[in-house]
């Protein structure tokens, strides 16, 4: 029972549309009319401007994190007869999904990059060795945005990478199969931004906001 308590809080924390209330709260405007249409954080940037863009990046991991330490602090503290990285890793995943399938937005959210980030980053916490993972794939998120100025594509070719490096270095089955999860969905939810990549048609992000 106490699982299916856990599971259900952790698909509202990620069910939470960020960019969505910030957009309502700060400027007024409903997001989803907006842009690309889309309640994440590169929306949010371009729309609402780089500082809402930015806090949007960060609940949106925030999200990610709290299930990943909080709730599965609390799951495993009540000593549930369940092994703690595959609590931690189904919070995650939990999170993730209610962050790109909103019930609060008719199942119509982000496409799941910051939730995923918050997500390593707080089994990082608990697993030191994950730490080069997260490292790598900051840099390679940062490397290919640098070069393209093309957010999908950093955050497509990141999630190529993230259960390949999972992989070469060993890491329990569990976070492999989480990895290769997370990879295959964050590139599903980036469908239209890669066809639109094909096509040579993605917009490559501008620091110059214009209201």
């Amino acid at each position: 029972m106490l699982l299916i308590l856990a599971v259900t809080l952790s698909y509202f924390i990620g069910s939470i549309p960020s960019a969505y209330l910030l957009g309502k709260l700060i400027k007024g405007v409903d997001i989803r009319k907006h842009g690309s249409g889309n309640v994440g954080a590169t929306n949010a940037f371009r729309v609402l401007g780089p500082g809402v863009g930015i806090t949007v990046l960060f609940l949106d991991a925030l999200k990610g994190f709290i299930c990943v330490v909080a709730v599965s602090d609390f799951l495993i503290k009540q000593g549930l007869d369940f092994d703690s990285l595959l609590i931690r890793i189904l919070l995650g995943v939990t999170a993730v999904l209610g962050h790109s399938l909103t019930i609060f937005l008719r199942f119509r959210g982000g496409k799941g990059m910051a939730t995923t980030l918050g997500v390593l980053i707080g089994l990082a916490a608990k697993i030191p060795a994950l730490k080069i993972i997260l490292l790598a794939e900051i840099l390679i998120w940062w490397t290919v945005f640098l070069l393209s100025r093309i957010v999908s594509l950093a955050s497509v070719v990141s999630a190529i990478f993230f259960p390949i490096i999972f992989i070469i270095l060993r890491q329990p089955m569990a976070l492999i199969i989480m990895s290769l999860l997370l990879g295959i969905f964050v590139i599903i939810r980036h469908k239209s931004n890669i066809n639109r990549l094909l096509h040579k048609q993605e917009p490559r992000l501008s620091f110059r906001h214009k209201p």
